[in-house]
C-alpha cells in the first residue's frame, strides 16, 4: 500500500502545475450605443474574459496569488456596422508589494483609439506567427505590455522579451485600417508606448522601475528609511531621462500610475528628502504639481 502511495505521489509531482499569468477583470460599457442587441456585448465580455484569463502568455509557472491583477474597461461609443465597434479602453494593472497587503499600480492608461470587429459567439484566438485581427492585436499587445512592466520590476530589463512581443504586434499591425498602431497618427499611442520603452534613450526609466519596486517598495516593511531613500534616488533616473528628452510619453505613463503613490511615500519623509524629491518632481512632472505640493505641506 505504501509503495502505491509513493508511486502516486511521484506521478503527481512529475506533472508541472501551470497557472495563467493574468487575473484580468473585463468590463464592457455600451450605454451610448442605442437600438442594438445588448446580448452581443455580454457575449463579447465573456469571450474577452476567457481569452485573457485562460491563455498562457509565458513559460513560467504562476501560483494563483502571483497572477497579475488588471482591469480592461471598454467604453464602446459607436457601432460602425453589424460587427464593428469604436470606443476607448482604460487599462490598469498592479502588482503586490512584498510582505504587505498593498498593491502598487504599474499601468493606468486610457487608449482612445479602439476600433475592432467582433462576431458574436466567434472564438478569440491569437497566433504570434500571423497578423492578428484588431481585437486580438489589441488584447495581446496590452497583455505583453503588462507582463513586461511586471517583469521589469523584479529584474533589470526583465520585461524585454514581452516588450519585444508587443513591438512585433505593432509591426504586424502597420497595414491595419484602424488608428493606434502607426507613428504618424499620434505621439501617445501604442506605437510610441512600446517604442519609448525599448528606446535606449529612455533606459533610465526602466532602471527606475526596478529600483523603485524591487529595491524600494519591496523592502519597505523591514527597511523603511533605506527603501524610501532608494525610491528618492530612482527619481534622479527619471530626471536624467527627462533632461535628455523632455515630454517623453513613457514619463507620462509612469506618473499617471505613480503620482498619488509618490505623495503617500514622501509625505512622511525627512524634510531634506521631501524638498529634494519635490524639486525633482516639480521639474519633470509639472502636470501633477498640485498633488506634489502635499509632500511639502502646501
Amino acid at each position: 500500500m505504501r509503495k502505491i502511495f509513493v508511486l502516486l505521489l511521484v506521478c503527481l509531482l512529475s506533472f508541472p502545475v501551470f497557472s495563467q499569468e493574468l487575473r484580468c477583470n473585463i468590463q464592457i460599457v455600451s450605454q451610448q450605443i442605442q437600438g442594438t442587441n445588448k446580448q452581443v456585448f455580454r457575449t463579447m465580455q465573456t469571450a474577452i474574459n476567457e481569452f485573457m484569463n485562460s491563455r498562457r502568455w509565458t513559460d513560467h509557472v504562476y501560483s494563483y496569488d502571483e497572477r497579475i491583477e488588471c482591469t480592461f474597461l471598454f467604453n464602446l461609443t459607436e457601432q460602425i456596422s453589424a460587427d464593428e465597434f469604436r470606443g476607448s479602453l482604460q487599462i490598469q494593472a498592479s502588482r503586490p508589494v512584498y510582505n504587505s497587503s498593498y498593491n502598487t499600480v504599474l499601468l493606468n492608461f486610457k487608449d482612445d483609439d479602439v476600433q475592432f470587429k467582433y462576431v458574436e459567439y466567434q472564438s478569440i484566438d491569437f497566433n504570434e506567427t500571423i497578423t492578428p485581427t484588431n481585437l486580438t492585436g489589441l488584447l495581446a499587445f496590452y497583455a505583453n505590455l503588462i507582463l513586461g512592466l511586471d517583469y521589469d520590476t523584479f529584474a533589470m530589463d526583465g520585461g524585454t522579451p514581452y516588450f519585444s512581443r508587443a513591438e512585433a504586434i505593432v509591426n504586424k499591425m502597420q497595414n491595419s485600417n484602424v488608428p493606434g498602431w502607426k507613428a504618424y497618427e499620434s505621439r501617445d499611442n501604442r506605437y510610441w508606448l512600446v517604442e519609448n520603452i525599448l528606446n535606449n534613450a529612455y533606459s533610465p526609466v526602466r532602471e527606475c522601475l526596478y529600483r523603485y519596486h524591487r529595491l524600494g517598495l519591496d523592502r519597505m516593511s523591514d527597511h523603511l528609511t533605506e527603501s524610501r531613500a532608494e525610491i528618492a534616488e530612482s527619481m534622479r533616473l527619471l530626471q536624467k531621462a527627462y533632461r535628455a528628452k523632455p515630454g517623453a510619453f513613457i514619463l507620462k505613463i509612469f506618473f499617471d500610475a505613480k503620482a498619488d503613490e509618490l505623495v503617500h511615500i514622501f509625505s512622511e519623509s525627512f524634510s531634506d528628502e521631501k524638498k529634494r524629491v519635490f524639486n525633482i518632481l516639480n521639474e519633470i512632472d509639472p502636470a501633477n504639481i498640485k498633488k506634489y505640493n502635499k509632500i511639502i505641506g502646501q
